[in-house]
């Protein structure tokens, strides 16, 4: 089969002998995969003798069940949070899948489910986030930011502000939930969220930028307030002013998926599913899909992700 596989130059089209399902997997043909940052940065890691195809979002058909498999069946339409969706066929854990909805489509599947496990547990269980508080989502342009915003009004925020150094994507950021929205490229915007939340500062904050952004996310904190970590689009290192993290005594955490167990992944995506499983069926959580590649142009798309000029998702079609 054909996929895309990771080189020093880069995502490459290579064709992989096809995946064989263990017990706990789902054989799934591909119908539509999600493109992420971290595709990008996984794609130029060497493959190694095994080359598998990168990519960890699809929805696609099941083919096959594994022995230990009860609640799917060929034919199901599914979508998942799981590695190997540039190819033509995937693996999929089945305690990493959902069921597609009846009127959704394959490619409106494809660019939830990192967004939707990967937010709500930022905001819900590292975020603490309680109705009636103030949310920021750094960078959120992105499906993941995008999602951000409306999660965080769906879940009783009282004011959600969303950032983007573009000024054609941060004007858009209101259509998803964002009450304000401003660019981290202007050095007073601390004191314009300062303002919008009465000199309180922000309870939350789902932090995607990282790097040289930080000590200003915490200058507009609030006392006892908590930044979750889960990207570093502006930077892996910086200068962190430790003096105001303990005066302001901000729970800052990081999160990732990398280090997580199955069973770590399926109580998260289960959490998420019994708060806003009925939003996204009724499409009160939605993503633009800016542009969709078919498989043969995967270079292409991950060039296309790498410009940064993109407004929600971008999808490959096997």
């Amino acid at each position: 089969m054909k996929a895309g596989i990771a080189s020093p130059n880069g995502v490459v089209l290579q064709d992989v002998p096809e995946p064989t399902p263990g017990p706990h997997d789902l054989l799934v043909r591909v119908k539509a995969a999600a493109l992420n940052r971290a595709d990008l940065a996984a794609a130029k890691s060497g493959p190694g003798a095994d080359a598998k195809p990168i990519g960890i979002e699809f929805a696609g058909e099941v083919l096959e069940v594994g022995e230990a498999v009860r609640d799917f069946q060929p034919g199901d339409r599914m979508m998942c949070h799981a590695t190997g969706s540039h190819a033509e066929l995937a693996l999929c854990d089945h305690r990493r899948a959902l069921k597609i909805p009846d009127a959704m489509s394959f490619e409106q599947a494809a660019i939830l489910p990192v967004g939707l496990n990967t937010l709500h547990n930022a905001l819900v269980t590292a975020g603490r986030l309680k109705a009636g508080e103030t949310v920021l989502v750094q960078g959120a342009s992105s499906g993941v930011g995008i999602i951000g915003l409306q999660m965080a009004k769906l879940l009783g925020a009282r004011l959600v502000i969303g950032t983007s150094t573009n000024d054609v994507r941060r004007a858009r950021l209101k259509e998803f939930g964002a009450d304000l929205a401003l660019n981290t490229a202007d050095p007073d915007w601390p004191e314009q969220v300062l303002e919008a939340t009465g000199g309180e500062g922000l309870q939350v904050t789902v932090d995607m930028l990282s790097g040289p952004t930080v000590n200003q996310t915490m200058r507009c904190t609030a006392v006892k307030g908590r930044i979750v970590n889960i990207g570093r689009l502006a930077g892996a290192r910086a200068e962190f002013d430790f003096e105001l993290h303990a005066r302001k005594r901000i729970d800052y955490t990081g999160v990732t998926f990398r280090t997580r167990s199955i069973e770590e992944v399926r109580d998260i995506m289960l959490a998420m599913k019994d708060d806003i499983w009925d939003h996204v069926i009724s499409g009160r959580i939605r993503v633009p899909i800016d542009s969709s590649f078919p498989l043969s142009q995967v270079q292409e798309a991950h060039a296309y992700v790498r410009a940064n000029k993109h407004f929600g998702k971008v999808l490959l079609l096997p």
